[in-house]
């Protein structure tokens, strides 16, 4: 018996190198690219709504003031401050990165079970992504800009780790379950945490106009759905082609 478990571990051991390098090269090559993409539409979209939130913030500006304040200050462009925007631009590439694994990861599994992988069919596992990570929390506990009011971070930081993994499991189940029930736990996977509701602070308040927050969100939204799309596709594509390299050395 040990002879035999044996054989079919070193058997098995070439296949299983191959796989974790297939996620390892996908998750790296496709990270990096989603990730520089996603930092450069940040620094371009969302950095000057926040800076400007900033000026609220600190007292620079005033809402609401004696006098009006224009909706257009002076603020500094992309690589204003070189250590910066750099080191955002790295930890974004990371945070991709550690994402793109976790996908490959999984499309491992779903390519052993029979379904296809590639390009396009990465789009939808990247749309999935953003509906797991994004959109779901973001419901009830939307993207906010500095200076609002929020509930304690620790219980927003509980209920937004359930709500992902709700939706991803609500993700999975829908993409691969197949039946009815499948489906409707799917959907009360998806429900329950916002029937539960995001923890809220006692009172609002804050310096920033509601106009900067909503423009905050919305290309928050925006360019988390473009960078989950791009991860995927090239997490796909990746896949394939490390597939079919690893099929020709055979």
């Amino acid at each position: 018996m040990t002879r035999l478990m044996m054989c079919a571990t070193q058997l098995a051991s070439p296949a299983t190198k191959t796989m974790f390098s297939r996620i390892l090269t996908s998750g790296l090559f496709a990270g990096a690219a989603a990730g520089l993409i996603a930092a450069l539409l940040q620094l371009y979209f969302v950095q000057p709504v926040l800076l400007h939130a900033e000026l609220y913030e600190g007292g620079d500006l005033v809402h609401f003031g004696a006098d009006p304040v224009t909706a257009h200050p002076d603020l500094p462009g992309m690589f204003a401050e070189p250590m910066r925007d750099g080191l955002s631009i790295i930890f974004t590439m990371l945070t991709y990165t550690g994402y793109a694994l976790v996908l490959a990861a999984l499309m491992s599994v779903a390519e052993r079970q029979g379904h296809e992988i590639n390009g396009r069919t990465g789009l939808l596992w990247g749309l999935a992504g953003f509906v797991a990570f994004h959109f779901a929390p973001g419901l009830s506990l939307a993207p906010e800009v500095p200076g609002v009011a929020a509930a304690d971070v620790g219980v927003r930081q509980i209920w937004w780790t359930v709500t992902v993994a709700a939706a991803g499991v609500a993700m999975w189940l829908i993409a691969f379950g197949g039946n009815l029930v499948s489906y409707l736990i799917a959907a009360v996977l998806l429900m329950v945490p916002h029937i539960i509701g995001a923890p809220e602070p006692d009172s609002f308040s804050g310096p920033v106009p509601t106009e900067i927050g909503a423009l905050f969100a919305a290309r928050a939204f925006g360019i988390g759905m473009a960078a989950w799309a791009l991860l995927g596709s090239f997490t796909g594509y990746f896949w394939q082609t490390e597939g079919k390299r690893a099929g020709a050395a055979v």
